[in-house]
């Protein structure tokens, strides 16, 4: 009898952690379709709710306020990007830009990042989100850097910052203020020119 019942006691929790996440899922990934076609001044948790088909009551019992969702959609523009190993720092770096300068125009998180960097100057929370997104975005590069330093490619007095900054930088312009495009001749130009100044 007791372990019928602390069965029957279990299914309906395991039930309602899946509903549960599957509100969450609908609404985190509703939120981020919002932000990348009108940034964070036009979101809307009515919006959010509407589309989502989740509740209002639901949506704030999970995030308190609308910067709290909007803080935690954006998490998921903090770059997974897996780091090559090709065997030399020129492959490596090639490997990321040439990814990261395919996604540029087209992922949503490229079109959502404007508007952060916007927020950020204002509000301290989408600052520290603004970070960690930045931060991510060059993991890839610090750690090719970091192992090209460890191999003797590069010297132990490099300065990774001031590289990585190098590289990306130019991707990041022509992206939001030139506008020109972002071509894998484009790419390969840069790279040469940055690593034949080390």
């Amino acid at each position: 009898m007791v372990t019928t019942s602390n069965k029957s006691e279990r299914v309906p929790s395991a039930n309602l952690n899946r509903r549960v996440e599957r509100s969450r899922h609908a609404v985190l990934t509703t939120a981020f379709e919002l932000l990348s076609e009108g940034g964070v001044a036009s979101f809307s948790v009515d919006e959010v709710a509407r589309r989502s088909g989740v509740a209002k009551t639901t949506i704030y019992r999970h995030w308190p306020t609308r910067e709290a969702l909007v803080i935690d959609a954006c998490s998921r523009m903090i770059a997974e990007q897996e780091t090559p190993d090709t065997g030399s720092l020129e492959g490596d770096v090639t490997a990321i830009l040439v990814e990261i300068a395919h996604l540029l125009p087209t992922a949503n998180w490229s079109f959502v990042l404007p508007s952060i960097i916007d927020t950020a100057e204002r509000n301290p929370e989408f600052a520290e989100i603004h970070s960690r997104i930045q931060r991510g975005h060059a993991a890839p590069l610090r750690e090719v850097l970091q192992r090209a330093i460890g191999r003797g490619e590069l010297s132990a007095y490099t300065d990774v910052s001031t590289i990585v900054a190098a590289l990306l930088g130019p991707l990041f312009y022509r992206r939001w203020f030139s506008r020109e495009p972002i071509d894998e001749q484009f790419v390969k130009a840069i790279i040469k020119r940055v690593l034949a100044s080390l």
